[in-house]
Formats: structure tokens, sequence, C-alpha cells
């Protein structure tokens, strides 16, 4: 991408091919084009990025934390405090952030701190994916990345190089009155929200089209039944909304806003849309106890982030109703305490592990049916486990087969059944088939294995034996 002013012309961004050819940020554009032969240059739409950019930080909103806000031109940031958990803690949710943007098509970085301003920082200096700095170790994580990282203007970062500034560890130990008198207080203070010395609450995106309701404080509260009364009172107007508008909620999110500046938020999902008083409240009283008021409470936000249409349902008009289990409830309840609550459906395929998906727990009944004319096991492994067989090729069973260490001798066998790859999913399944047997040793346990390839032809698999499932 490229970024004009007047008839400066430089590099604003660049992929991955490019900056393997020495194409960086802030390059003339003259300059790239000499590094790079060919290069293909693409005027910058900084209105557009900010859009795309808007779009992503609501995204991740619903997604990952309650609290969400656009960080420069070119980031994101979360305050995933309590929301972690419910990702399976801060490694994994990591993972999944990545690995969610590369899906998309997106390269991104992800750093987590105990600051914003940290985490800005490690996030744009890492050179791989993603990195956790340690509680307490932001001094030494950020003390010799570059002044430019501190989100100081860029005349001031560049007239502190002049001074002979380099790194953030350098001005953080320069006494801080001679900086101020010359730069003003905008260094200290970023160094101070850095280092966690100065609060920096951050303040969430909304979208014009949500739910929001709040109600401030001219006394700070913080008894816990006091905000218990306050968010059942916000629930209630919350629901009036939602009627008016013919919908239910699926996520809400709590954001409690204390004396110190600093943000908590509480999400509670529903596995349906719902608009019941009672039961949302309930929701919120079960999750109110992790609310640390600190100094006190002075504002409780209460918004609508997830809605769906959602209907008068018509009640039986019989004498006698007649009783359903409804475990939407306990979905609820499981998955408001970080469980991943999910059904299964099936896939029209023959390859076992693509024959199933994992659905939403409260989604419709899935009608496809896909019937195997060959039985199946009660447990099939995460992945196939690599075995050594001793059989002879192509068509016949294993004589004994060996398997994390322990030898098993087949004494009945049943197969081969072939399944084929899908060659309309991946080109390299053109030619690739397996071979599955239900083998069972003198125990009687039985076990489904399978050859890779078709015993003769190398291109059909590499013909090695493995483990695939386990018979009840």
């Amino acid at each position: 991408m490229i970024a004009k002013s007047g008839s400066k012309r430089w590099v604003s961004s660049a992929d991955d091919a490019a900056r393997k050819a020495g194409v960086r940020a802030g390059m003339p554009a003259a300059k790239a084009q000499a590094i790079f032969r060919g290069l293909m240059m693409v005027d910058a739409d900084p209105v557009a990025d900010a859009a795309a950019l808007e779009r992503i930080a609501l995204w991740a909103l619903t997604v990952y934390s309650p609290i969400v806000a656009v960080d420069g031109i070119d980031g994101l940031v979360m305050d995933t405090e309590g929301a972690d958990h419910l990702q399976g803690g801060e490694e994994l949710m990591l993972a999944r952030v990545a690995n969610q943007f590369r899906a998309k098509g997106l390269t991104a970085k992800v750093a987590i701190a105990d600051t914003w301003g940290a985490a800005h920082a490690c996030a744009r200096a890492i050179n791989r994916e993603t990195v956790i700095v340690p509680r307490g170790e932001i001094v030494r994580a950020v003390e010799k990345l570059p002044l430019a990282l501190l989100r100081l203007p860029e005349k001031i970062v560049g007239d502190l190089r002049t001074l002979g500034f380099q790194s953030v560890g350098e001005l953080a130990a320069t006494p801080r009155a001679p900086l101020a008198l010359r730069f003003g207080p905008e260094i200290g203070r970023r160094i101070d929200q850095m280092f966690g010395r100065l609060s920096e609450p951050i303040e969430p995106i909304r979208a014009p089209d949500w739910i929001e309701l709040s109600r401030a404080f001219a006394e700070p509260i913080g008894a816990a039944e006091t905000i218990n009364k306050y968010v059942a009172r916000l629930v209630i107007q919350l629901v009036g909304e939602l009627q008016r508008r013919d919908l239910g909620v699926r996520r809400t999110d709590l954001i409690v806003e204390k004396v110190d500046g600093t943000r908590q938020a509480i999400r509670a999902g529903t596995a349906k849309p719902a608009r019941d008083v009672a039961w949302l409240t309930k929701l919120f009283k079960d999750r109110t106890e992790k609310i640390e008021p600190g100094f006190g409470v002075e504002k409780l936000t209460l918004v609508a982030v997830l809605s769906e249409p959602l209907g008068e349902e018509q009640k039986s008009s019989s004498l006698v109703e007649e009783q359903k289990a409804d475990i939407v409830p306990l979905m609820d309840v499981l998955g408001n305490r970080g469980r991943r609550v999910y059904r299964v459906a099936p896939v029209a395929s023959d390859v076992p592990e693509r024959s199933a998906r994992r659905i939403a727990a409260a989604a419709e009944p899935v009608e496809e049916i896909w019937v195997h004319h060959w039985r199946r096991p009660v447990r099939l492994l995460d992945r196939p486990d690599q075995i050594t067989a001793i059989a002879l090729m192509p068509d016949h069973p294993p004589r004994s087969i060996t398997w994390r260490g322990k030898k098993h001798d087949v004494r009945r066998a049943d197969g081969p059944e072939r399944v084929f790859g899908e060659w309309w999913i991946r080109n390299s399944e053109l030619e690739a088939v397996r071979d599955y047997f239900v083998i069972e040793n003198g125990a009687g346990e039985r076990y489904w294995i399978f050859r890779s390839g078709d015993g003769v032809d190398p291109e059909t698999g590499s013909h090695k034996w493995f483990m695939h499932g386990i018979f009840a």
C-alpha cells in the first residue's frame, strides 16, 4: 500500500513477499520499487481501512471480550481480564485469535500484558505470532523497545532521537522534570500508562443499532445487593426495548465503571434468543459476586451485543399442559461457566473424521441422515495413531499389530472397507484411499484400523497402518 501527501509517496504497508525482499513500512515508494522489481503498488485508502478495522473490532467484541477498542490505525486492544477462561486460558485464547485471523486471510500479532501500552508495544515489536508478558515483567519486556512504540507524537519522537534517546528504558530512567519542561506532560503520561502507574481505561466500541442502557450514581455503590438491584432494573428496561423491537438477546454485557477509572465486564450468553426478565437477571446475579468494586462503582451499563428476532409465543389453552423437558437453562448455566456446550450433527462424508460436525447446542434438529453400511466404533481417536502391523497385502487383514508398545494378536477380522479420498475438498486426495478393518484380539477387544493406500500403488497412500477407533 502506498500513502501520499502532496508529492511525497511512501509505503504504508507491505505483504510477506515484499517484506522478505526488504520493503518496509515508511520507506519511500521510489526506493521500494528499486528494491523489488515488478512491485505491485496500490494506493492506500485510510477511510476504508478504518471502517474495516472497526468491523473487525465489533466482531472481536462479540467473540472474545466485552471491552474492545480500536488501537491506532492498525490494531485492536481488548481487556481480557475474566474472559480468557471462556477460551481455555491465555495461551489457547492467543492461539485461537491468531488462527481465526489467519483463516480470514489476515496476519495478526497478538500480545498479552498488564497494561494497554505494554501490549501495544510488544505486539508491534515481536517477530513471532504471539507473546505473553508475565505479570510484573513489563519493565524487562519493554525497556529495549524503540521510542516509537510509546504512542508519542512523531514530532516528539524525532526530537527525542535527536537528543540521543533510542529506547523506552533510556527514556524511563531519565529525570522527569527536564523532559516535562521541554515536551510537556505527554512523555511522563505515556511512560506511567505503560508501566501501570497510571490507569488507562478502554472505551469499548459500540455499534449504532445495539441496545445500550446505563445508570450513573451520584454516590458510588459497592454492596452486592445494591449492584444486583440496579442490574435487575436495567434488565427490565432492556427487555422492554427488546419487546418493542421484537428481538431476543443472545449475548449481553454488563460494564462496571469504578471511581478509579477502571472498568470490569461481565458477559452473559444464552443458547437461544431470550427476553425473560427473571432468567436474564439470574444469569447476572450468579456472576456479580466477581465484581470487585474497589472504592465504589459510579456507573453500570447493560449492552445487548447480539440480538436475534423473537416473536411472541402462543401458550397452550388446554387445562393440562404437557410438560416438556427444557434443557436450555442448563445450557446457559454451563456456557456462562466457561463450558463449551454443543451438539454433533451428521455430515455426508465417508471419511470418518469428516462425518460429523459440531453445531450450536440449541440449533434446530438436523434432518440429514448419513447411513454407513459398515459398523462404526463408538470412540474415534482425535487423530489416527500410527501402529505396526504384520499383514499380507493388498487385501488381507493383519495377523498382529503393535500399538503404543503393546502387541495384539488378531483372532478375528472383517474387511476391508475401502474409503476414497474427497478430491473435491483437497486436490491431494484425488487418488488417496484407505482400507479399514475391524479386528479383535484374544481378550475380546475390538479395534478399527486402516492402511493408507490400496496396498499396490504407492500414489494411493504410504501403506502405513493406523489405529482410528475403538469398539465398545
